[in-house]
């Protein structure tokens, strides 16, 4: 898996992490979520770069351009429901891709530290021979990746995966290096050192699809 880390670098991305994780603006669920879009557009401009690329003729009023445009068949897949901001963002900039759902969520054993994840629901077009770009704004452990992909399968087999996050932390992004494809592309704003005893990235945000959406029961 290749691995681009945009917080070591200093760009206004810095900007957006900062108030995703700040527990007064975060009250602003609007914002909240406006952050997480606006990091999914500077994400998605990045992943552009390493598109597939062909020369076509664009008419003008005036005459004819040659351009360089992407041509890659992209099936954006959105995490439910933390995932939906950051897929916004994605699909601003790839207004032309096929788009994926799924629902993933997890399930504390007897309330404890020990948790499943549990898919329930996944709407998707065929991947075969398409790029799949899975969307969910927290890496923890990595297991909902895990599952997600998993759930995935019957749905046919991409020619690539890229993995767009706000927010992983070191063992997740280990155990998504170990599961997926070697060409596999991640693409994160932040990487964090740990996880309590939780899975819960430390220190992290808290829980996205909560300050995005409200409490869930």
């Amino acid at each position: 898996m290749t691995i681009h880390h945009f917080g070591e670098s200093n760009t206004i991305l810095n900007q957006f992490i900062a108030e995703l994780r700040d527990r007064n603006i975060q009250k602003d669920s609007m914002r909240f979520r406006k952050n997480i879009e606006r990091i999914g557009e500077i994400l998605a401009y990045e992943m552009s770069k390493t598109l597939v690329f062909e020369n076509k003729n664009i008419n003008t009023p005036l005459g004819t351009k040659t351009m360089a445009l992407p041509v890659n068949d992209l099936v954006l897949c959105a995490v439910l429901r933390a995932g939906l901001p950051l897929h916004q963002g994605v699909q601003n900039y790839f207004d032309a891709a096929e788009n994926a759902f799924i629902s993933a969520y997890r399930n504390h054993l007897n309330s404890g530290e020990v948790f499943e994840v549990i898919v329930k629901y996944l709407a998707s077009p065929t991947l075969n021979e398409k790029t799949l770009v899975l969307i969910d704004p927290m890496l923890a452990t990595g297991k909902t990746l895990e599952n997600t992909y998993e759930a995935m399968q019957g749905h046919g087999k991409p020619k690539q995966i890229h993995i767009v996050s706000v927010i992983g932390s070191k063992e997740g992004v280990a155990h998504a290096k170990a599961i997926f494809p070697e060409n596999t592309h991640l693409w994160i704003a932040a990487i964090d050192e740990e996880l309590n005893d939780y899975g819960y990235i430390i220190p992290g945000l808290g829980d996205a699809g909560d300050l995005s959406f409200g409490i869930k029961l």
